[in-house]
């Protein structure tokens, strides 16, 4: 769809504007400004306060400040790397005025003695004398007009000047022409928030220095561009996608029950609860996106075991995706005897599989004998062809790009659903915007059975007596984890190793109780470790973060974390939770090296006073942001030019809502409504949504 003529000006080059030549063009672009639009939308990060002062009284050296004076003289520089000094009276005093660059003739000129000047920059004391170093401003009382009374501070590249972009700038605003009103009026007004031309007004031309706080009405409206827009595009192809084709996966014979019993345990209410959720989706003739997230615990395999089981009972094939073949391995052990118990073939496939068996296994998933299929990434190869996929489950989403899988759905002939899975709990505003195309379970209660953690921080001066203890323990039967930051001690590191730690606790304890596993070994190594870890033949199992997520040993109830002021708030979580599991009482030792700073006090005194995973993750983005928290190139999370996750968590619960109910009446609203929309979204450079958001 042709963009409106109304948005070309906005899209015009920024060398279209007065003094704007190739080499600022480079600048610019450094800055990822390319159009007129893109330069609007370049927030500053600060004002400068340049409203005319008569007086010194209470001024402090760095403060900025605007003054009137007379050029009461010049003295020229004698030698290199002396400064050009003019003189002002002004305000009571004498303002020293310092030259480094520029040549004496054109200052002298510009500063004629016996005239009045108006100067604006840094004052700073010099030899007992009020200095100002380079003004930023020198012009006639007749042109003071010039400067402005707060002046946007705006981030630079190499070859720009905050003067020249504040220029360009103001002249992009005055060439601006109206736009129609893309947001509900109800919104607007209760909002308080200016039309998008004022807001922009008010952001570049700031009236004081609050109005680019996070509460600003301007600053609220541009962010709230940004989040509809994004939430819209994700609703639209969301939208476009369940469209696409897709099959109804109606229960046959029920094999969930049959498994359900076989699980031995009764449910909790937010497992009913999700897959009734996932059922009602499963029957329906668009596909499936949905995120089930729970905590630690909280019981994801048995919810998606009942949905494959779903799958299967109505003709169909079921596959299970694990991030690493450790935990692949782990599912197909877990889940063997319920496969087996309700009369369900099941198959493991991993890149370890070759030759015959490799052939073997592909043969039994094209013609639909394998009806469970567990893997890992081996899932995409180009040579597995599923007989009827019907619904995909990918465990631990935020290890998986989106083109991979796509690239597992792709394998279903007549589409399949998809069920993501995550064992990190995820606050609500990024769970929108990492994944707002997708309908979300939520778990959050733990089946019976699963214990409390004793949570304690223990300074690492102490680590001997926890050996000591550890000892003990083992003497006692139980089992444990060690887990260090690295795999191998560097010399440009201070953090400990998994390797060397695990060599000393093997002279302490004795070899034949501890086994180590990390992720450079192979994968015949990793199996044996964890094997010889699972069935008790060794009780101490020493490893890096390469059990983070999944392993379920439900012996083993205690977790040691060496320097775990090194790891974030959700990967100690995650690590927490691979004790609890069973019978016996857990505990979970926290290690850190004294002094800690402020952040790190605070993530440690969180894991110590809460279990619950969605508090945790809170605190998380609280004390990290958004970006540090989920990693922006990891989780595919957008760069906002002015949203900011940390503090938009209100509006993005706005727009969330907003664009879902905007694609439920896309077909009834008004063109002109509908046109105002498509403006945002060309705007916000999201031109593939635009075609999805058309009449009917």
């Amino acid at each position: 769809m042709a963009r409106s003529e109304l948005l070309n000006p906005l899209f015009a080059g920024v060398d279209t504007l007065k003094g704007i030549g190739p080499q600022a063009t480079r600048a610019f672009a450094r800055l990822g400004i390319e159009t007129r639009h893109d330069l609007l939308m370049h927030m500053p990060t600060g004002v400068i306060d340049r409203r005319p002062v008569d007086t010194l009284s209470g001024v402090l050296p760095g403060q900025v400040v605007t003054m009137a004076g007379e050029v009461t003289g010049h003295q020229l520089p004698r030698r290199p790397g002396v400064p050009h000094r003019a003189t002002l009276a002004a305000a009571g005093t004498v303002l020293e005025l310092a030259f480094f660059r520029g040549k004496s003739d054109w200052i002298t000129a510009q500063l004629p003695i016996g005239e009045r000047r108006v100067v604006s920059g840094k004052l700073d004391r010099y030899d007992d004398r009020w200095q100002m170093l380079h003004p930023d401003f020198m012009l006639s009382e007749a042109d003071a007009a010039e400067i402005p009374p707060f002046e946007p501070v705006y981030p630079l590249s190499e070859g720009l000047s905050q003067r020249q972009v504040g220029r360009a700038i103001r002249e992009a605003l005055e060439a601006l022409t109206p736009l129609p009103e893309w947001h509900d009026p109800a919104l607007i007004k209760r909002e308080g928030w200016p039309s998008w031309q004022d807001a922009l007004t008010a952001v570049h031309l700031p009236e004081g220095p609050g109005g680019l706080g996070a509460g600003a009405p301007a600053r609220q409206r541009l962010a709230y561009d940004e989040l509809l827009s994004h939430q819209l595009a994700l609703a639209l192809g969301r939208s476009q996608m369940r469209r696409g084709q897709g099959q109804m996966t109606v229960e046959g014979p029920s094999l969930t029950e049959a498994a359900a019993r076989a699980f031995g345990y009764t449910p909790t209410g937010t497992q009913d609860r999700a897959l009734a959720e996932i059922r009602a989706d499963m029957g329906q003739p668009e596909r499936m996106m949905r995120l089930l997230q729970g905590d630690v615990g909280a019981g994801k395999t048995w919810v998606a075991t009942m949905a494959l089981m779903i799958a299967i009972s109505a003709g169909g094939q079921g596959a299970l995706m694990a991030p690493t073949e450790i935990l692949a391995r782990q599912h197909a052990q877990g889940l063997a005897p319920i496969a087996e118990a309700v009369g369900v073939h099941l198959t493991l496939l991993t890149g370890r599989d070759k030759g015959a068996v490799r052939r073997e296994k592909l043969e039994g998933i094209a013609q639909g004998r394998a009806q469970f299929v567990i893997g890992t990434h081996a899932l995409f190869s180009a040579d597995v062809d599923f007989a009827d996929l019907r619904l995909a489950v990918i465990d631990e989403q935020h290890r998986f790009g989106v083109r991979q899988r796509m690239e597992l759905t792709a394998k279903a002939p007549r589409g399949c659903d998809l069920l993501i899975m995550t064992a990190t709990p995820i606050p609500r505003t990024l769970a929108l915007t990492g994944y707002g195309d997708l309908d979300i379970s939520v778990l959050n209660e733990k089946p019976p059975g699963r214990q409390p953690i004793d949570t304690r921080l223990i300074s690492t001066e102490r680590v001997e007596a926890v050996i000591d203890r550890l000892k003990a323990a083992l003497a006692a039967g139980r089992r444990a984890y060690w887990v260090c930051p690295l795999v191998e001690e560097r010399s440009d590191s201070d953090l400990v190793a998994a390797e060397a730690r695990a060599a000393d606790l093997a002279v302490r304890l004795g070899a034949e109780h501890v086994a180590l596993i990390h992720g450079q070994m192979p994968s015949e190594a990793k199996d044996s470790a964890m094997a010889a870890f699972q069935d008790g033949r060794r009780q101490v199992l020493v490893a890096t973060t390469v059990i983070e997520v999944g392993v379920d040993v439900p012996e083993a109830t205690i977790m040691v974390i060496e320097q775990a002021d090194r790891f974030g708030l959700a990967q100690l979580h995650q690590l927490r939770g691979r004790v609890g599991r069973g019978a016996g009482a857990s505990h979970c030792l926290l290690l850190y090296a004294p002094p800690l700073g402020d952040t790190a006090t605070a993530r440690l005194q969180v894991m110590r006073d809460t279990e619950d995973g969605f508090v945790i993750a809170e605190k998380d983005l609280e004390l990290r942001g958004a970006g540090d928290l989920i990693g922006t190139a990891q989780s595919g999370l957008p760069r906002f030019r002015v949203a900011d996750l940390d503090v938009d968590r209100r509006l993005m619960d706005i727009a969330h809502d907003d664009a879902r109910r905007l694609l439920a009446v896309r077909e009834a609203m008004a063109e002109d409504r509908r046109e105002a929309l498509r403006h945002l979204l060309y705007l916000q450079g999201r031109e593939t949504s635009v075609k999805m958001l058309k009449s009917g």
